[in-house]
């Protein structure tokens, strides 16, 4: 069964398996990528599913899997792990491109106005520290180093574009300390 609010049964429980095709389409929404669920993970009884119900489901999709020869193997928490890491990068990426081009005070106010996309994440998981939310960060190393990499000027000389022959016989700035002889 499911809520069902078009023409005379709008707000009536429904049996879903009783609707036509065209009532059927409703419960879609068409996307970019296709016929999407409209809504998410709910039962026949238009209710979120229970935690068996859901053990459930990865059991048999697991089964399934196996069956066909994969070498795949999900559950939850894999989905929560995956929804993090992949919303994390995106969030990052998003404040990478603005930040890139902000001085400090820009990047304060930015920060301020759209705030942490690790605190974001954090309260979509349910943490209550982002300690908990880290964890997710392991996946992110070369998203950090492309963060670095957006905040470097442009006009940092590329140290790839030196040839070899010529590492190591650069004369050093003249302010630069020098260490004392032992």
């Amino acid at each position: 069964m499911a809520r069902y609010t078009s023409g005379v049964n709008r707000g009536e429980k429904v049996n879903v398996r009783l609707l036509d095709p065209r009532e059927r389409r409703r419960l879609l929404v068409d996307t970019e990528d296709g016929l999407e669920p409209a809504m998410f993970w709910l039962g026949e009884s238009g209710l979120p599913l229970s935690l068996s119900t859901w053990k459930d489901v990865f059991t048999d999709a697991n089964r399934r899997c196996e069956e066909a020869g994969l070498a795949l193997r999900a559950h939850a928490h894999l989905l929560r792990h995956t929804f993090a890491v992949i919303t994390l990068e995106q969030l990052q990426r998003g404040h990478i491109a603005q930040l890139a081009d902000m001085n400090q005070a820009q990047r304060l106010h930015y920060q301020r106005i759209f705030g942490d996309p690790m605190d974001w994440i954090r309260r979509r998981l349910g943490h209550a520290s982002q300690l908990s939310t880290l964890i997710y960060l392991h996946a992110l190393q070369e998203l950090e180093m492309e963060t670095r990499m957006a905040l470097v000027p442009d006009a940092w000389e590329d140290p790839r574009d030196t040839p070899l022959m010529d590492l190591g016989h650069e004369t050093p700035p003249q302010d630069l300390p020098m260490k004392a002889s032992a």
